[in-house]
Formats: structure tokens, sequence, C-alpha cells
């Protein structure tokens, strides 16, 4: 609790002092940033405002940050304010509740919206129905187990591997899209099961495993049992690889990820960022985790926007479409619908202490 109120304490500092900078910015260029700056989400809300703020400050354009609660009551009342505040974007929006109240509002105002952190994938899917100006930069909610189907049946095409799940909604969508992905590639996993979760050991599991001839699991659950998998294979001398999603990015617990144990996520972006502006984040005391480099990129795409929109003449939603943006953390595009025209998720591979990108090995 100490740590998180004083990492909430840093941030307001910093925050403060980019709402002092923004009042000096350029007052023909407004950006709105819309997150919970209260309540259990504050922590992350208060990640977009500081990486919002540092980017407007650094492309000397102003910004309004305002609360949406993660509630659909908060982001209409959002949606309200940066109406009146005629502001040319909104970025931000971590939940679904609350830009789902906001879009018809700012929609009629023609005010087009970068969402940093909703996955939820009809947002987006609806856009012919809806009209609503939402662009998403960030993943979909299927691009995890998209990403894992067509990453892992082209890597392991040569391979005798097995698929299995933990039960839950979440486990088995990941593993029922991989294996439709490989069946589709003509390729056929050596075992296919459902194991219990949260078990001391997974012995007797790891023992079908080998007894199939699988040399490469994809286990669609928690990064521990994933860890407890890997121990009891090595102990076995299985000689098996397995690979998880995103969930592997937690915490491990107390038994360790084997080496070269898989995760399909995205990058940490800290880790891929423009090195100059990660330093700006240091010298602002700002840990540039979490949403924090999205939200500056996000506001570095609305700028490169609207100049565009400008010189062009073309309405700004027409500018962010089909155009590749330079920012913190990458080349950004946006497709038809609002998503990025590229999946985000990567392979990582477990180096004995940190997850590297598989390329890297």
């Amino acid at each position: 609790m100490r740590l998180l109120t004083t990492t909430i304490a840093t941030l307001t500092t910093a925050i403060a002092a980019l709402f002092w900078l923004a009042a000096n910015a350029d007052a023909e260029t407004l950006v709105g940033v819309a997150a919970p700056l209260s309540g259990p989400s504050a922590i992350l809300g208060k990640q977009v405002e500081a990486g919002a703020g540092l980017a407007a400050e650094a492309n000397g354009i102003a910004f309004k940050a305002v609360d949406d609660a993660c509630t659909a009551e908060g982001g209409a009342a959002a949606a309200r304010e940066f109406v009146d505040a005629k502001a040319n974007v909104v970025v931000g929006f971590l939940c679904t509740e609350a830009i789902e109240a906001a879009l018809p509002i700012l929609k009629d105002a023609n005010i087009p919206v970068i969402t940093v952190g909703v996955r939820t994938e009809s947002l987006t899917d609806r856009r012919a129905k809806t009209g609503w100006p939402v662009y998403r930069l960030g993943p979909r909610g299927d691009d995890e187990r998209n990403a894992v189907a067509a990453k892992l049946t082209q890597l392991w095409r040569d391979d005798l591997f097995a698929i299995v799940d933990d039960g839950t909604i979440y486990g088995r969508e990941m593993a029922e899209t991989f294996r439709a992905a490989a069946e589709q590639a003509a390729l056929k996993p050596a075992f296919v099961d459902t194991f219990r979760p949260q078990l001391d050991n997974q012995i007797g599991l790891v023992g079908r495993l080998k007894k199939a001839g699988a040399t490469k699991v994809f286990a669609g659950g928690d990064g521990d049992d994933i860890a407890i998998m890997g121990r009891d294979a090595a102990q076995l001398d299985a000689g098996i690889t397995f690979a998880g999603g995103e969930n592997l990015r937690t915490p491990q617990g107390d038994v360790p990820y084997t080496v070269g144990t898989l995760m399909i996520a995205p990058p940490e972006w800290s880790e891929v960022a423009d090195p100059n502006v990660v330093q700006a984040f240091a010298a602002k005391n700002i840990v540039p985790d979490g949403y924090t480099l999205p939200a500056y990129a996000a506001v570095e795409v609305a700028k490169a926007a609207l100049a565009g929109a400008e010189s062009s003449g073309q309405p700004l939603a027409d500018a962010l479409t089909g155009h590749d943006f330079t920012t913190a953390i990458g080349t950004v595009r946006f497709d038809g619908k609002g998503d990025l025209s590229q999946n985000p998720f990567r392979v990582f591979r477990f180096d004995g202490t940190h997850f590297v990108p598989l390329e890297d090995k």
C-alpha cells in the first residue's frame, strides 16, 4: 500500500507541473485526456494522464484531463466537458463502459477518440453501424489468441505439439483458436486435453504428454500452472517446451519459469521505446510503465493527424485512417475499422531471468 501511495504521489507531482506547462501551450490545439483518475483504477489513469501530459509538453500543445471514473456516467460527463472545451481530439479511456457512453456525444461533436486500453472487440467491429470515430492504440480482445494461433502454427509446423487448457473461458478460447488454425494448416496436435489448475504438481499431465511424444505444448492457463508444468517436465526429462499467453507476464510465484518457456504478448513498451523519450520520463521522475508510453504515443498520433488534416483539408477521421505515424513506441497505423493494422503480440523466450524477443535468444 505504501508503494502504491508513493507511486500515485510521484505521478501527481509530475502531472501538476505538466498542467502548468500546458497552460502556456498552443491554445489552438487541445487534446482531451480521459482516464479513471479516482477509484480502484486511479493508478492506471494517472499513467495515462502523465504520459499524455508529457507528450503534450514535448509537442507544444494543450491538454485537458478529465476523470471518467471507469463508469458510463463518468464517460458521458467527460465527453460533455471535452465538447464544451472544444477539444480537437480525445485520447485515453481504459474502460468499455466509459468510452461507449462518451462516443455518441463525441461523435456528434466530430471529436475522434484514440483509446489506449479498451480491448472490447465490438467497439470497432460495430463501426459501420455506430459511426463512432474511435481508434484503438492497443490490442483487440482477440489479438492474443489470434497471435498464439498464427505464430505457434508457423513455429511448430515441424514439431509434435500438444494443446491443453485449464477449462476457463480464457483458456478454452485460446486453445480452440490454436487448434482450429492448426487444422486449417493441415496440422494435428499429438495430444489435446483439459488440465486441473492450481495443483502442487502436474506430473500426471506431463506423463501423458511425454507418452504422446509431444515436444512442444501450448497451455491456455495461468503462469503459475505453466511454471509447474515446466518444472515437472524437467524432472521427468520429458524434453518439452511450454508456451503460454500474456498471463506469463504476471509476477512469478514460488516456481520459476523453465528456461526456454515461450510467451506470446505485446512488448514491454519501455524496452522498445525511443530512448530519448524514456529519458524525458526519467527527468520528470515518471516511471514509463503501464499506459504511460501508449498515452504519449496517442498524443503524438493526434498531433500528426491534426497537421495532416489541416494541410490536406480532409476530415480528421480520414487523416487518422490508413496512414503511418511515427511515435515513441514505433510506427502506428490504423485500418478502416480503427484497429491497429498489425497485431502487436510477439513471441518471447524466457532466458532464465526475463522474457526476451525470440529472435534475440
